[in-house]
């Protein structure tokens, strides 16, 4: 692929499941016979922001060592070591599942990377049964996600999960 331009962009954002199964082909897409994960993720993370909406971040975090190291994301500057069992991220870690959170504010031990934000979707990336890294979407509207936004992401995890 190299230098190959892309240029994805959701037909009818108002479809929502329509656009989550095109996110789901253009990370594909633009995944297919990439295997570095970082230029994998950052291009998803990029993705994300274009096709989901409301979001003042959406990106990845990276099993590193027993602990959450930050990957590619859009959006503002943001922790870059998360411990497992703490927060959003590192609850999804230790439990090896999606966690929908309506109000962050209301989470036990949330991490406040940005105070901006509201309400957060963490879904982990499981390759051989373990956590190898976690993609994380966060809005600064209070309940912004639902099941189909969580299956949508889902998707494109299982997706990244066959790259690593």
């Amino acid at each position: 692929m190299g230098g190959a331009m892309f240029d994805f962009l959701p037909t009818n954002p108002s479809d929502k499941a329509a656009t989550y199964a095109e996110l789901a082909e253009a990370v594909s897409a633009i995944t297919t016979g990439e295997s570095d994960r970082i230029a994998n993720m950052a291009n998803c993370a990029a993705l994300i922001d274009a096709f989901v909406g409301d979001l003042n971040w959406s990106g990845f975090y990276r099993v590193v060592d027993g602990e959450l190291v930050l990957g590619p994301f859009v959006g503002r500057p943001a922790c870059i070591r998360i411990p497992f069992g703490k927060g959003v991220c590192g609850t999804s870690v230790s439990e090896k599942r999606t966690m929908l959170v309506d109000d962050v504010h209301a989470f036990p031990g949330h991490i406040a990377c940005d105070s901006a934000s509201r309400s957060e979707l963490v879904v982990p990336i499981m390759k051989d049964g373990e956590v190898v890294a976690i993609i994380d979407l966060d809005s600064p509207s209070p309940a912004r996600f639902d099941a189909e936004d969580q299956a949508g992401i889902e998707a494109v995890a299982a997706i990244l999960a066959e790259r690593f």
